[in-house]
């Protein structure tokens, strides 16, 4: 496909406006004049080859991305957002871990997943439990034992979840729907509980089919009535019903029940809280002295807890990393390209030595 000047400075352009830059700020990244960028966006000047690299290294992506397609999930997002309006970071980032997801399955390194289950988006709150219930059964969890493993799980039923640092500041998570699978991005500058929250939010998106999501505060109690049935399906997903109405006794002692099963299950005291209230299983006073309550080091060492890391940043999921390696030791990929791959989180020395060819493979080269 021949890409002409309009196309690739309506893709350059595009690209700017995504990452909230102006054209000043964009061409001083990139080292050009304002003018010359704001022709080549127009399509009045053609850019050389050197001036694009700079560009996409001031855009912070891939040169190939001026050219191709993004996944049809994210042009559908585009286009439903306002005109000019800039893309939060947590977009880009999975944009690009959909990209290089979709990169590695067309090199056929073993990351084909399967489609989504495609469940029927819950309209009530029944509706949502009894999709969480199912969709338990799904990643392999009986009735009541805790979500562990949460990513592996995932992934095998299709999601990619990947953990990084976005700040306290950005958003909560992000998933976008391929063509086979999915991806999710979850925001690794927030506690274990509240990334484990994510993990699963994200996971009611997948199942559900949903394209594209952008989620901001997955605890939020006063999200719009879908987002509030997805945040019910993630609690339902990380403590089952059925454990809690055979563990919890609202006429017990309250503290020291709260930080066993938030231990055990890997949630926070918050989504403990609101979960138990929404089962009609602890009365608001209850509730209140448990989101007040916090596990102390103490705890720990009485109970034999175990301090989780589930999801600390970065974190790739273990397939995807898997098909980086087998694209780099098959020579698909170059070192610098498979450090690209994952993300910055590997250095040249963690990765494996190529294989040595043999003495007469050299033949193969000269005949």
């Amino acid at each position: 496909m021949t890409v002409g000047p309009g196309d690739l400075g309506g893709s350059i352009a595009a690209a700017r406006r995504d990452a909230g830059l102006t054209q000043d700020e964009c061409a001083a990244r990139a080292g050009l004049h304002r003018s010359a960028l704001a022709k080549i966006e127009t399509g009045a000047r053609r850019v050389e080859a050197m001036e694009l690299a700079r560009l996409a290294d001031a855009l912070e992506m891939r040169i190939e991305w001026f050219f191709d397609e993004a996944p049809a999930s994210v042009v559908s997002r585009r286009s439903a957002a306002d005109p000019g309006e800039p893309s939060p970071r947590i977009d880009r980032v999975v944009e690009r871990v959909a990209r290089e997801t979709m990169f590695l399955q067309s090199v056929g390194v073993g990351l084909e997943l399967p489609e989504t289950p495609g469940l029927a988006v819950p309209g009530t709150p029944e509706e949502a439990e009894a999709a969480a219930a199912q969709v338990r059964r799904l990643l392999g969890y009986d009735e009541s034992e805790p979500a562990l493993r949460l990513t592996d799980r995932a992934a095998a039923i299709g999601l990619l979840a990947f953990s990084l640092e976005l700040g306290e500041h950005g958003a909560d998570g992000a998933s976008i729907l391929l063509a086979a699978g999915g991806v999710a991005v979850v925001n690794g500058s927030r506690p274990l509980g509240r990334r484990r929250l994510t993990l699963a939010h994200e996971l009611g998106h997948y199942v559900f089919a949903d394209e594209y999501s952008t989620d901001w505060n997955v605890a939020d109690s006063d999200a719009a009535r879908d987002e509030s049935l997805m945040d019910r399906f993630a609690r339902a997903v990380l403590l089952p019903e059925h454990a809690l109405r055979d563990r919890w006794r609202s006429d017990e002692p309250t503290r020291t029940p709260a930080v066993l099963v938030a231990s055990e299950y890997r949630v926070d005291m918050s989504t403990l809280a609101r979960r138990l209230t929404e089962l009609e299983l602890a009365p608001s006073s209850q509730a209140d002295e448990i989101r007040a309550s916090r596990t102390r080091r103490a705890d720990i060492v009485e109970h034999a807890l175990v301090v989780p890391t589930d999801l600390a940043p970065p974190d790739l999921p273990s397939a995807y990393v898997k098909a980086v390696l087998k694209a780099y030791t098959s020579e698909e990929v170059t070192a610098a390209r498979a450090l690209d791959l994952l993300l910055g989180t590997w250095n040249e020395d963690d990765l494996p030595e190529l294989p040595l060819l043999p003495a007469e493979a050299v033949w193969s080269f000269v005949s």
